[in-house]
C-alpha cells in the first residue's frame, strides 16, 4: 500500500501532519468588528432587536458561524452613507457582521427594514465550518403579514418552509431568527448567481 502524504511526513520527521481543509485558512481578526451588530444609531426610538442562534444538522449550536447582514435604509434606500461601514453611534449603516457566541447566539440591533417593492426583509449571509460557500436567506418580521403574503419568495414556498424565513416576536421590538443549516426545520437557503 503506498504511503499518503501524511504517513510520509510523519515517518520523515516523527510528527503528524494536520489534515487537509477544505477551505481557509482563515484570520479571525480580520472579519468580525467593534460593534459590528449594532446597525442603528445609538438610542434611536425605533431600533429592533434581532437576535437567535445557528444551528447544525443535529440541533447543536455552531459556536464559531459569522452572519452578515444587509437591508435598506428606513427610507428604502439601498446606498449607505459614505464610510457607513464606521460605527460612529450616529449613522445607520445597513449593514452588520456579528459572530455567534459559544452557544451558537447572535444580536443584531437595527431600525424596521423598509423595501421600495415588495416585503421588508434583511439579506442574510451565512459563514459556517464545513460551509465551501457562504449561504444566503433573509429574515421578514411577522408584522407585515400583508406584503409577506404577497412577497413571490415566501408565496412560492410550503407554510412550514416559508415559516423558517419569518422572525417570531418576542415583544414588539424583539424578534427572534435561528438558522438552522440542514435537517428538520432547515432554513430556507436562496441560490445566488
Amino acid at each position: 500500500m503506498p504511503a499518503t502524504p501524511g504517513t510520509a511526513l510523519q515517518a520523515a520527521n516523527g510528527r503528524q501532519a494536520t489534515p487537509g481543509q477544505t477551505i481557509g485558512p482563515f484570520f479571525g481578526y480580520a472579519l468580525p468588528f467593534a460593534h459590528g451588530g449594532d446597525m442603528a444609531p445609538t438610542g434611536h426610538p425605533d431600533t429592533i432587536t434581532i437576535h437567535g442562534a445557528v444551528h447544525d444538522g443535529a440541533g447543536q449550536p455552531v459556536p464559531d458561524a459569522l452572519l452578515e447582514f444587509w437591508q435598506a435604509g428606513h427610507d428604502g434606500s439601498l446606498t449607505g452613507n459614505p464610510g457607513s461601514l464606521h460605527r460612529d453611534g450616529h449613522t445607520f449603516t445597513g449593514f452588520g457582521r456579528v459572530p455567534t457566541g459559544p452557544d451558537g447566539h447572535w444580536v443584531l440591533r437595527t431600525l424596521p427594514p423598509a423595501v421600495p417593492a415588495g416585503a421588508p426583509h434583511i439579506a442574510v449571509a451565512v459563514f459556517a465550518r464545513g460551509l465551501l460557500h457562504r449561504l444566503f436567506t433573509r429574515i421578514y418580521l411577522p408584522g407585515n403579514a400583508r406584503a409577506n403574503a404577497a412577497d413571490p419568495l415566501l408565496r412560492g414556498l410550503d407554510p412550514a418552509r416559508r415559516a423558517t424565513l419569518v422572525a417570531h416576536a418576542e415583544s414588539d421590538r424583539v424578534f427572534r431568527f435561528d438558522v438552522r443549516l440542514q435537517g428538520d426545520g432547515e432554513t430556507v437557503f436562496l441560490e445566488h448567481r
